[in-house]
């Protein structure tokens, strides 16, 4: 008599670690759910572990855990946590560290080949005025953590410099540590493509808003779909492999004279406008390697 086969895999389950739910979050939820993984959303706010080891009663259980905190603060800190008590983290808190400070990110990018935005660094309004004369004006000013496209800023000369960097030094010492980036003369837009393990998922154009230089979709930008070449995937995977990345999103811009260059890569990257524009199931692209649960 032929005995019925018992399939023993055992059942994937992933926690979705968030500070702020949300279109993403939802759709890594639902993705998880249609594809039967055992899904569970946490509140970071709300967590809370004993870094001397994990309780027989761990919430987390065996998950794969998928870092959404929009916050760089608490991402860095709880993967930290999570990953010093044995769990899966993604992405890494190698990864997160270096993907949530845009000066880290810029040295670690260039060190490994990927072509990025000329840039300089000061760390007092006096030598952040003589870096800007270094790399000439217009020049783009960024806090090293930061997103959304909030306090970038364009400064087109000494006297806008001056005015911004003053204001800078009576905030949080995080903002006295000056980044500067060349103002690249490109079209009006950058890409946005999504890198999941070793291939290009999707990628779109993001144009300006309105009388904006800036392609954040939060600041009124539109989207269209953009073609992945050969070269831009290319560039996706070298980016993404310099620091260590398993899901990010890579933001580039067509420089009129270098080409392609790479000017931020985000560990927790926004993809709702993605996949409206390309139609590519993202959630589940990422939900299916998070767990390898494709052929589920």
């Amino acid at each position: 008599m032929n005995k019925e086969k018992i399939n023993t895999t055992p059942t994937p389950s992933l926690t979705i670690l968030y500070d702020n739910i949300r279109w993403e979050e939802k759709a890594l939820f639902e993705a998880a759910k249609k594809k039967g993984i055992n899904v569970t959303m946490l509140d970071c706010k709300a967590l809370s572990l004993n870094l001397e080891g994990r309780r027989d009663d761990d919430t987390l259980s065996n998950s794969t855990v998928i870092q959404r905190c929009v916050s760089y603060f608490r991402s860095v800190h709880s993967t930290s946590m999570l990953e010093g008590l044995g769990y899966r983290v993604i992405n890494s808190f190698e990864t997160s560290n270096i993907c949530g400070n845009k000066l880290f990110a810029h040295v670690t990018l260039r060190k490994n080949g990927v072509k990025t935005p000329k840039a300089i660094t000061a760390f007092s309004a006096e030598s952040a005025l003589s870096a800007i004369e270094e790399i000439g004006y217009p020049v783009v000013i960024k806090p090293t953590v930061g997103s959304w496209g909030r306090l970038i800023g364009l400064l087109r000369d000494r006297d806008a410099a001056e005015a911004v960097i003053e204001s800078r030094e009576y905030m949080f010492p995080l903002y006295r540590i000056y980044f500067f980036e060349e103002f690249v003369k490109r079209p009006p837009r950058d890409i946005r493509a999504i890198v999941i393990g070793n291939r290009v998922a999707a990628a779109i154009y993001r144009y300006s808003g309105h009388e904006q230089w800036k392609t954040n979709m939060a600041l009124g930008g539109k989207a269209e779909p953009c073609a992945v070449t050969n070269e831009l995937e290319d560039l996706c995977l070298k980016a993404s492999d310099a620091v260590h990345g398993e899901i990010v999103g890579v933001d580039l811009m067509e420089s009129e004279e270098v080409g392609l260059m790479v000017h931020e890569v985000n560990s927790t990257t926004e993809f709702k406008n993605t996949v409206r524009v390309t139609g590519v199931d993202i959630p589940t692209l990422a939900v299916e390697y998070s767990t390898g649960a494709r052929n589920r």
